[in-house]
């Protein structure tokens, strides 16, 4: 159990920076769009939400992407199954239950959703920010 832990910590690690990469291009990009000058501010807001969401939803495909390629790594997914889908059902914490892995990783599933849940609240609580920023009520 120990060796599953530490992979999937390693492989929750790997997301965690590539959404807090993705985490400063949005904030830096709402920043520099806040400071501009409020001529057509409701264009500018649904643009800015349209652009974040979109950046958010590309980070969590893109760790999502990890984890199907670590899943396909330790051939933790039973032979013949998808494991982009595997790891899509997990990471959402959606829990089909129509594949299962393979006994000596099962840890990783759980692990997946646990990742998956603290990346959306992360993701939540920044489009909230860039929200309250680009509606110009951030104090900053």
């Amino acid at each position: 159990m120990l060796r599953q832990i530490i992979f999937g910590s390693a492989i929750s690690l790997v997301d965690i920076s590539v959404h807090a990469v993705a985490m400063t291009v949005v904030i830096e990009a709402a920043r520099a769009t806040a400071a501009r000058a409020p001529a057509f501010a409701v264009l500018r807001l649904i643009a800015v939400m349209i652009a974040t969401v979109a950046v958010l939803m590309a980070a969590h495909l893109c760790e999502i992407g990890i984890w199907a390629a670590a899943y396909a790594l330790v051939d933790a997914v039973p032979d013949g199954s998808d494991h982009f889908y595997f790891a899509f059902v997990n990471f959402t914490t959606l829990g089909y239950g129509d594949i299962v892995p393979v006994q000596r990783w099962r840890i990783l599933g759980p692990m997946t959703a646990m990742d998956g849940v603290l990346l959306f609240g992360w993701s939540t609580a920044v489009i909230f920010a860039v929200l309250i920023q680009t509606l110009g009520r951030d104090p900053k």
